[in-house]
């Protein structure tokens, strides 16, 4: 006992009452020397920032080497200025389209947790392109998520390219990279030719985001039955759970104002 005493160990611990600004009164405690703790809910605290910071870290990290493998983010450099701020909405119909877009690129961590998807329809340049890829800027930089644009074309091709004898990639890894992203924007949809292998590869792809729960926006110039002919049943009930809205672009084109 007195070799501990030596050491300026208290056994047990000293006790007093200290009031923290933030938290007011709490049980400090000397275990050793004049060494007293500090505010346990401040303590708690600035452990949950550390560790909030470096799960940041680590997943900036995991997106930078996914880009570096997969390239940039895939948005055309027409609509790489094409923020949320910078929609113009004069009709009703656009506010509510660009309300639902603040609301869901606000609270992507919440649609993370579900995988919920969107499917914006309407006729060409309306503004579906502009809103989905301020979606995809906004979540990528504010947060630090991944996003990947491709229309569905290139994103059959992507995976059709690997079965050639050629190819440094197989057909998984190929749907892995389409799987990967926070957020898949996946524009024209319904203007391939829709073999059964297109139809496939695209059930495989949204199958595996919907298993994954990996929200996906799609886009089509089509009417909503003839998406859902495309897309089949199966896919396009599971758009509709977790939320998934369909959000008509029923207004006139306005290209080269805001599209």
């Amino acid at each position: 006992m007195k070799a501990i005493a030596d050491m300026g160990l208290n056994t047990p611990p000293k006790t007093k009452t200290e009031l923290c600004e933030t938290h007011g009164e709490f049980e400090s405690r000397c275990y050793l020397g004049s060494v007293w703790t500090k505010c346990p809910a401040c303590s708690a605290e600035a452990v949950a920032k550390a560790r909030e910071a470096e799960e940041a870290k680590a997943r900036a990290e995991r997106v930078a080497a996914w880009q570096r493998k997969i390239g940039d983010a895939g948005i055309p450099e027409r609509f790489r200025d094409r923020r949320l701020e910078t929609y113009v909405a004069r009709t009703e119909g656009q506010r509510r389209a660009l309300a639902f877009a603040r609301s869901y690129a606000d609270g992507f961590d919440a649609a993370l947790k579900t995988g919920r998807s969107a499917l914006f329809i309407g006729k060409p340049g309306t503004g579906k392109t502009h809103l989905a890829v301020g979606i995809g800027l906004q979540i990528m930089e504010r947060d630090s998520r991944s996003a990947l644009f491709l229309t569905v074309m290139r994103a059959v091709r992507r995976v059709k390219d690997t079965w050639g004898r050629s190819s440094t990639q197989s057909e998984s890894e190929a749907i892995a990279s389409l799987v990967f992203p926070d957020l898949l924007i996946l524009d024209e949809v319904g203007v391939q030719f829709g073999s059964d292998a297109e139809r496939l590869i695209l059930f495989d792809v949204l199958n595996e985001r919907y298993e994954k729960r990996r929200p996906t926006l799609l886009l089509s110039n089509f009417t909503r039955d003839e998406v859902q002919a495309f897309l089949g049943e199966r896919i396009f009930d599971r758009l509709r759970e977790d939320g998934g809205e369909f959000i008509p672009f029923d207004w006139e084109s306005h290209r080269g104002g805001m599209a």
